[in-house]
């Protein structure tokens, strides 16, 4: 199975998924109402900042969304103050300011941002069971969940330096594809439906320079695949 690389473009369980969803729908679809000002959201957590240890600590936790994630909200709101694009969505921010110099800096953190809120909703508590319609589509797409997993893994240690593995829909296909920094698939015209921060911030407190172990764990404990298989379903 073949791995795809996006490059950044030259210059450049029911329940509290449920609420994550509702949360996270307001950065990935839309930031304001035509006409009115845009705001990037930090979304709510739809689980307690321990509960996904001991794989992902509290404190890892602390750091990574509580500094990391709100972070990039805070500058993307700083940067877009008067940048002409009231109203936009995330997503069209994203499209519209992607390969563009002058637009770096919103590019950046509104892609952070909306790749953040994406992140921490793909995961839940006693997460990494695969089944159902989306066992099938992995299964059609991969040979079988375990070459997923593997192919996965491969993307997310082949990755050098920052960035992000990604499963996406491509059309009707899923791939595995990976981005560098704050890129994003949907500056390509692909859809996520999971992901995994391979930044060293999203790890390095728990396991060092150990990312196979941590990208492992996320995909055995912790990805919340009915989030993934809601993503597919809305994509129909």
């Amino acid at each position: 199975m073949k791995k795809h690389y996006i490059k950044r473009r030259h210059h450049l369980h029911k329940g509290l998924c449920l609420f994550g969803l509702m949360g996270l729908a307001l950065l990935l679809t839309g930031c304001g109402k035509t006409g009115e000002k845009t705001s990037i959201v930090l979304e709510p957590l739809h689980y307690k900042m321990d509960a996904l240890k001991p794989y992902i600590s509290d404190q890892t936790m602390r750091v990574h969304y509580g500094k990391h994630y709100a972070g990039y909200v805070d500058k993307a709101n700083q940067f877009l103050k008067g940048g002409g694009f009231e109203g936009k969505t995330a997503d069209e921010i994203i499209v519209l300011t992607a390969g563009k110099k002058e637009y770096t800096a919103i590019f950046n953190n509104v892609a952070q941002a909306w790749n953040h809120a994406f992140f921490f909703t793909c995961l839940k508590p006693d997460g990494g069971t695969v089944g159902g319609e989306l066992a099938d589509r992995i299964i059609k797409s991969f040979g079988s969940i375990e070459t997923f997993k593997q192919e996965f893994l491969k993307a997310a240690n082949s990755r050098f330096g920052s960035g992000w593995t990604w499963l996406v829909l491509d059309g009707e296909e899923l791939k595995i594809v990976t981005t560098a920094n704050a890129d994003t698939p949907i500056a390509h015209g692909l859809r996520p439906v999971f992901t995994v921060d391979v930044w060293e911030h999203a790890y390095y407190l728990d396991y060092q320079n150990r990312r196979a172990d941590f990208v492992e764990n996320v995909l055995n404990h912790l990805a919340d695949w009915d989030f993934v298989s809601s993503r597919l379903t809305s994509a129909k």
